[in-house]
């Protein structure tokens, strides 16, 4: 495996941690629970997707890249953290995002804004196209783009998450602590297929577990292909020797709510439980945002 000689630039500040949530525990009546503090990365207020830069502004600036290329919704913590990646490396950042410009910028979009971002509006549907036509506007100005997906999701991203699996076998065999499930939000797909390749190269027999927050059970045969796709992908750029299929996968639908961004009852009950028995804040819940700009 050639997972260490990866194209990387440093932007986490790693190990995160591993918290015991005793009082949540102990308020749901079991069972033991530990959080791994991936909120604690550092980039721009942190985040899962700092582990996929690394590897994606590593693989960039090998190419000799100067401007980062990405898309998301309004509220997007992939985009916040992609342009906060920009600004360390000296790049320019380049975000389409869903929508119309609002006439008073917040959360991430004013973060976006801070970080010298430049932001493109484009309607969903045509956001692809899009992702296409800017990066060929960019070359013919003289720059030197470089695209990275929805979510950093694909082989050089998802490396990232393979390390992180690494860290918490590493971390857990000094706590002298074993667990049997292992949950995670699961969305565009390069965290989940990441976690699914580093459980096998450490040798991992818990199980995993993938919540869609944008997806329904409709949707979970192509979902399932695009994680083996990813994974296969990932197995491949790192130089480890091993092949997955949709079986590999396990993907939560009943948890969607109201959809992907929509703040519920639920979702507020929850963020309110966490928050008043470990301290712990989930993404800001400064509003209660119904029409899916939330990311």
């Amino acid at each position: 495996m050639r997972i260490e000689v990866c194209p990387r630039f440093p932007l986490a500040q790693l190990p995160t941690p591993i918290e015991e949530l005793k009082s949540l525990s102990r308020e749901l009546g079991g069972p033991e629970l530990l959080i791994k503090r991936d909120d604690q990365t550092g980039l721009a207020l942190g985040g899962n997707k700092t582990r996929k830069l690394e590897f994606l502004l590593g693989q960039a600036l090998e190419q000799g890249a100067d401007t980062l290329v990405t898309a998301g919704a309004v509220q997007s913590n992939h985009c916040r953290q992609t342009a906060a990646a920009a600004a360390r490396a000296g790049l320019c950042c380049e975000l389409l995002l869903n929508g119309t410009k609002p006439e008073l910028p917040n959360g991430n979009l004013l973060l976006d804004e801070l970080l010298g971002a430049r932001i493109h509006w484009v309607q969903p549907s045509k956001r692809e196209a899009k992702l296409n036509e800017i990066p060929d506007q960019l070359r013919n100005e003289g720059s030197k783009p470089y695209i990275i997906p929805v979510g950093g999701s694909n082989g050089v991203g998802a490396t990232g998450y393979v390390l992180a699996m690494m860290e918490l076998a590493e971390q857990l065999n000094g706590m002298n602590r074993c667990v049997d499930h292992v949950v995670f939000a699961s969305s565009s797909g390069g965290t989940q297929a990441g976690i699914v390749v580093g459980a096998k190269v450490t040798g991992f027999t818990g199980k995993l577990h993938g919540v869609s927050i944008d997806k329904d059970d409709s949707d979970g045969a192509t979902y399932e292909c695009e994680l083996a796709d990813i994974a296969n992908e990932t197995a491949k750029y790192i130089g480890f020797n091993a092949h997955f299929a949709t079986q590999d996968f396990n993907v939560l639908y009943d948890y969607l709510g109201g959809g992907y961004g929509v703040v519920g009852d639920l979702e507020c009950e929850v963020i309110r439980l966490l928050a008043s028995r470990e301290g712990i804040v989930f993404d800001p819940l400064l509003h209660r945002a119904r029409d899916g700009s939330a990311g």
